[in-house]
C-alpha cells in the first residue's frame, strides 16, 4: 500500500493552520488513491499533538521526542526526518512551506534519494507528480511534472482550506527512538531573539493589517497597530515600511519576507509592488487603502478606499469600536 506522509509543524502545542491545510489535501489524495495517510511529529511532547490529528483522518503517526526539538536546529531535524522516512517509506511526503522547512528540504531529499519540489501552490499525485509553482515574484505560474518517486513537496500557505474529516480516526502511534548528542552538534542554538511579546504569528493569522510606504511616521504606525488590536489582527509591513525603521524586519511580507494567506488582508499605504504582492496574493479578501487611485494594489483588491490613511484609519477604528460595543 502506498503511504502519503505529512510533516506536522507544531506551534503552541498544536499543529499550525498551514500544516492542517496541507494535511487536508493529502487526505483527499490518500482516500482517492487508497493510500495510507500518515503524519510525523518532531517535538519534546509529540504525543500531545496526536489528539488534534485524529479529526483529520490520520491513520498512522510517527513520533520522535527529543528536547532538541523545542527549537529548530537543522542537523537533528534532518536526522529525525530521515529516520521517519526510512521507516515509513512514503511515495509522497508533504510539508507546509516555512523558513525552517526551506532550510532542510534539499538536504533531506539528498539523504533519502527523493525529488524535492518546493513552495508549490497546488499539487497532485498519480502515475506522475504534478504541481504548480508561483515564479517571477508570483507574476507567473510554472507547471512541474516529476516522473520519479519518492517526492518531497512543500506547500505555500493558503493553497488549500483546512477541513476535518467526516469521521475521526484513532491513529496507530509509532515511536521512533533517536539518539543525538547535543554536545557533538557542530551548530548550537545559544539565543532566540524574538519581537514584542503578544504579537500574533503572521503566517497563522486570519486577519493581517499591513503597513506600506504611506505610513510615514510614528503616528501612522500607531494607527495601524490600533486597527490591528481592534480586529485581533497581526501586523505586517512592506519592505519600504521596514526600511523606514518603523517596523522590525520580522514583520516583512513579500518575496524576501513572509508569505501570508489570511481571510482578510488590509493593505494600508501599500502601492502593490510585485515583490510585496508575491507574499500576500493568496489572501481571501483584500482591502486596500491608498491615496493614489492608480496604485497597482487596487487591481488586486476586493475592496478599495481612495484617501489619506491618516484620515481614514481613525474613522475605521472608531466604527469598529462602535460595532463591538
Amino acid at each position: 500500500m502506498l503511504t502519503y506522509l505529512c510533516h506536522i509543524t507544531v506551534q503552541n502545542e498544536r499543529p499550525t493552520r498551514t500544516t492542517l491545510e496541507v494535511l487536508t489535501h493529502l487526505r483527499r489524495l490518500a482516500y482517492r488513491d487508497h493510500a495510507r495517510l500518515a503524519a510525523c511529529v518532531l517535538h519534546p511532547e509529540a504525543a500531545s499533538v496526536v489528539e488534534a490529528l485524529k479529526a483529520y483522518g490520520v491513520e498512522q503517526v510517527y513520533l520522535i521526542r527529543h528536547p532538541l526539538f523545542k527549537q529548530h536546529l537543522n542537523a537533528p531535524v534532518i536526522a529525525a526526518l530521515e529516520a521517519v522516512f526510512k521507516q515509513a517509506k512514503p511515495a509522497l511526503m508533504a510539508f507546509a512551506s516555512t523558513e525552517a522547512v526551506k532550510d532542510v528540504l534539499g538536504a533531506l531529499a539528498t539523504r533519502v534519494g527523493a525529488v524535492a519540489v518546493p513552495d508549490v501552490s497546488a499539487f497532485d499525485f498519480g502515475s506522475t507528480f504534478t504541481a504548480t509553482r508561483p515564479v517571477m515574484a508570483a507574476r507567473a505560474l510554472a507547471d512541474v511534472t516529476v516522473a520519479d518517486q519518492p517526492v518531497l513537496v512543500s506547500v505555500r500557505a493558503g493553497a488549500y482550506q483546512a477541513q476535518p474529516a467526516e469521521t475521526s480516526v484513532e491513529p496507530e502511534l509509532v515511536e521512533i527512538p533517536l539518539e543525538i548528542d547535543a554536545a557533538a552538534l557542530r551548530a548550537t542554538l545559544r539565543e532566540v531573539i524574538t519581537g514584542a511579546t503578544g504579537q500574533l504569528d503572521l503566517s497563522e493569522a486570519s486577519i493581517v493589517v499591513a503597513a506600506g510606504r504611506g505610513v510615514r511616521d510614528e503616528a501612522g504606525k500607531q494607527l495601524v497597530e490600533a486597527l490591528a488590536r481592534e480586529l485581533g489582527a497581526a501586523v505586517g509591513a512592506s519592505r519600504a515600511a521596514i526600511e523606514s525603521g518603523l517596523f522590525p524586519a520580522s514583520l516583512q511580507i513579500g518575496q524576501t519576507g513572509k508569505v501570508v494567506s489570511p481571510i482578510l488582508y488590509i493593505a494600508v499605504g501599500i502601492s502593490g509592488a510585485i515583490q510585496h504582492v508575491a507574499g500576500m496574493a493568496g489572501s481571501q479578501i483584500i482591502v486596500a487603502i491608498n491615496k493614489d487611485p492608480n496604485a497597482p494594489i487596487f487591481n488586486l483588491a476586493t475592496y478599495g478606499i481612495v484617501g489619506d490613511l491618516y484620515q481614514i484609519l481613525p474613522i475605521l477604528i472608531e466604527e469598529i469600536r462602535v460595532l463591538k460595543t
